[in-house]
């Protein structure tokens, strides 16, 4: 089981990363509960995210749950299940 956790801060950071921040969006601000369209992020950018996401973490997320999530607390909730369904690397 995987100790990390993933953060708003950590998801605001990729999605900067990836997609970056629409004029007049403020991450900064209580997004956990506004919905990624309002936000300005699509399924693409959600995807390029969520690859990121992969990566950087070495987890696999399901496409389908990856563009449902409708709101940022939606995806980290997605996200950290994963993380603590994946397996510790051995070493």
């Amino acid at each position: 089981m995987s100790e990390k956790e993933f953060t708003v801060e950590d998801l605001k950071r990729i999605l900067r990363d990836g997609a970056g921040e629409a004029k007049g969006v403020d991450l900064d601000g209580d997004i956990l509960d506004t919905d990624f369209e309002v936000l300005s992020y699509d399924s693409l950018a959600l995807l390029e995210t969520g690859g990121r996401i992969e990566r950087e973490y070495g987890i696999s997320l399901e496409e389908t749950s990856i563009t449902e999530a409708v709101t940022p607390r939606e995806f980290i909730d997605i996200v950290n299940e994963q993380l603590r369904n994946s397996v510790a690397p051995v070493g």
